[in-house]
């Protein structure tokens, strides 16, 4: 069996955890399936859509998406965007998943 930090074990290809309460990654973005979620990109782009899907690569699969971005030519303002079609966002470019998040106050989502 390899090596899993912090007494953290997993039987087979089953995600039933012994000896912890630790919930893994994945687990938590599959329980996030079809819920709101917020996603902060790399660079200064915020998205926040209804999560239909993903890989192990973390590329996730949206709906309902709704894109925030700072205006090229003028940096304090934000450019809310909604995408009308589903959307496949690249894994290596997402930087922090919230599940069940819409933004927080002080996030670019809530100032457009």
């Amino acid at each position: 069996m390899p090596y899993l930090p912090t007494n953290l074990y997993l039987h087979s290809y089953n995600t039933s955890i012994t000896m912890s309460n630790r919930i893994l990654p994945l687990e938590l973005i599959d329980k996030a399936i079809g819920s709101p979620i917020w996603i902060l990109m790399r660079g200064q782009t915020e998205l926040t859509g209804i999560l239909r899907g993903f890989d192990d690569y973390v590329n996730l699969v949206l709906d309902d998406a709704v894109e925030y971005s700072p205006d090229p030519r003028d940096k304090s303002v934000i450019v809310k965007k909604e995408l009308k079609a589903e959307i496949l966002l690249n894994g290596n470019h997402v930087a922090v998943l919230v599940p069940g998040g819409t933004g927080p106050e002080d996030s670019m989502a809530a100032r457009a």
